[in-house]
């Protein structure tokens, strides 16, 4: 059989019936012991065998406020608690812990030391992570005196004011409490909201409190939404926030400038508010336009990716083409220097001048290409085709031929007969009739001279009629001319010259 361990044995039994338990010396030194530990505890307030996890010491030029316990905040959330005090100098170095929700906490960090209440009393210690550009402070780091400051405390800042301040704020405060107690006139009222009128600033302030929780619940969203969705999303805001302004701050000259320019511009949108009102009226059948466009074009757009589908093969084989028209192109840019295509358009250049005026020149010069082909189609041309009816001189053929048969006899008759010339010279001499005829000489004055001669027989008279002209009107065109008959009364035989004399 196996024994019950789970009865005592025989032996102890007989132990502890004749040990009879602890005495009063056992309890005495245990509770000695408990005293000194507590007491330990109590002055060094630290928990043996345990680490306080991460902590960040803080350099402050006056921390008199702040004390072992007080909390650490980041944007109003804490995330640790003061561990540690250490005088060093005029300073003060603050040691703190800081929880992983904290974290991390950059080197370019600040610390300062906050009232909980606007009274004073419960400070805390608001600490700033830093930047992400930086790098984790290290266990135990140190954030430098040049990044940490302490709140200005109420008394501080009483204490400065001496009476007369003091009495301007006694005397705001008397006007404060007036504003808030006086009830407003008929006129001031009529500035007002109906649901404010008829109550002083205080019982409309109530009023607004009794609506303000609305408000506040709405303000609450917007905060919790502030905190962003990310951890330093308010913080990562309120940096470029901080870089916009200083932009905005190195470039106050340039703002300046857009103002003054909008206002220019706002100005001239008002001069010219009447055709803007009616550029807004017409921009309603412009926007039904539009959007028939805009419906046509998007109708066209399956056919564009058709084509752009269609045009990949050949943009595939653009860069194929550009790598086999290279050498033409190079040569193209030799072509275009200054000794080639270059020196050309420079000659043009010195040209063009003189071309645009010779153009200019040709412009006026063709109306009188034109009267001069319209004179010679509708008046000379028609005068050269008449046939002079000469009795039995005529020989049939027109006018313009016969002057074409003169011009020949002409040059066939005017061979050089003596030195005086190419002068046809024909003389019929010997005749039984004596003739008279003036000559005026080589002068050409007034004075005549009196030429005799004889022929065979006496002249029948002079053809055409002399002096004659065809009439000519100045102010007409000369293919508006009236046509010369050249068989009219001014072809007819004249007066003999020379004449028979006597």
């Amino acid at each position: 059989m196996t024994r019950d361990h789970r009865k005592p044995s025989r032996y102890n039994q007989q132990f502890f019936r004749n040990w009879g338990g602890p005495g009063p010396l056992f309890f005495g030194l245990l509770a000695v012991i408990l005293v000194l530990v507590g007491l330990w505890l109590a002055f060094t307030k630290t928990i043996p065998f345990t680490s306080p996890g991460y902590e960040v010491q803080a350099t402050f030029r006056n921390a008199v406020n702040i004390a072992v316990k007080s909390p650490v905040r980041i944007a109003g959330v804490n995330v640790g608690e003061v561990t540690g005090l250490e005088q060093k100098g005029d300073n003060t170095v603050v040691t703190f812990t800081v929880d992983d929700e904290g974290r991390p906490i950059r080197e370019d960090a600040s610390a300062q030391i906050r009232p909980r209440l606007f009274l004073e009393g419960n400070w805390f210690v608001d600490l700033d992570p830093g930047t992400p550009e930086s790098k984790e402070m290290p266990d135990n780091g140190m954030i430098p005196v040049g990044n940490t400051a302490t709140s200005v405390q109420v008394g501080d800042l009483l204490r400065t004011l001496q009476t007369p301040e003091r009495a301007n704020i006694q005397r705001l405060l008397e006007s404060l409490g007036t504003g808030l107690n006086s009830k407003p006139t008929a006129t001031q009222d009529l500035t007002f909201e109906p649901f404010v009128q008829g109550l002083s600033g205080g019982e409309a302030l109530n009023l607004a409190y009794r609506r303000g929780e609305t408000a506040a619940r709405g303000t609450a969203i917007v905060n919790a939404a502030t905190l962003g969705t990310q951890r330093n999303d308010l913080g990562n805001l309120l940096r470029g926030l901080a870089r916009v302004t200083g932009a905005v701050n190195e470039r106050g000259d340039d703002i300046q400038g857009f103002v003054t320019n909008f206002a220019t511009f706002t100005g001239a949108l008002a001069a010219e508010s009447e055709n803007l009102g009616l550029t807004i009226q017409k921009l309603g059948p412009t926007l039904v336009v539009a959007r028939r466009a805009l419906t046509s074009l998007n109708a066209s757009l399956p056919a564009l990716r058709g084509f752009a589908i269609a045009s990949r093969p050949g943009l595939n084989e653009l860069p194929r083409t550009i790598r086999v028209t290279r050498p033409f192109l190079r040569q193209l840019q030799k072509l275009l220097t200054k000794p080639e295509l270059a020196g050309l358009a420079t000659i043009i250049q010195r040209s063009t001048p003189s071309a645009a005026r010779s153009a200019a020149a040709t412009l006026e010069l063709l109306p009188q290409l034109r009267s001069f082909g319209l004179c010679i189609a509708d008046t000379i041309s028609p005068t050269g085709n008449q046939v002079i009816d000469d009795g039995s001189f005529s020989n049939g053929q027109k006018a313009s031929r016969e002057f074409l048969y003169a011009a020949v006899n002409s040059a066939g008759g005017s061979n050089m007969v003596d030195g005086n010339g190419a002068y046809a010279r024909i003389q019929g001499g010997g005749g039984s009739v004596t003739v008279k005829a003036y000559d005026p000489g080589e002068s050409g004055g007034a004075i005549y001279q009196t030429l005799y001669g004889r022929l065979g027989s006496a002249p029948l008279g002079t053809t055409p009629l002399a002096p004659g002209t065809p009439p000519i009107v100045s102010d007409q065109p000369c293919s508006e001319q009236e046509l010369p008959d050249l068989n009219g009364p001014m072809s007819g035989p004249g007066n003999p010259s020379p004449a028979a004399y006597p």
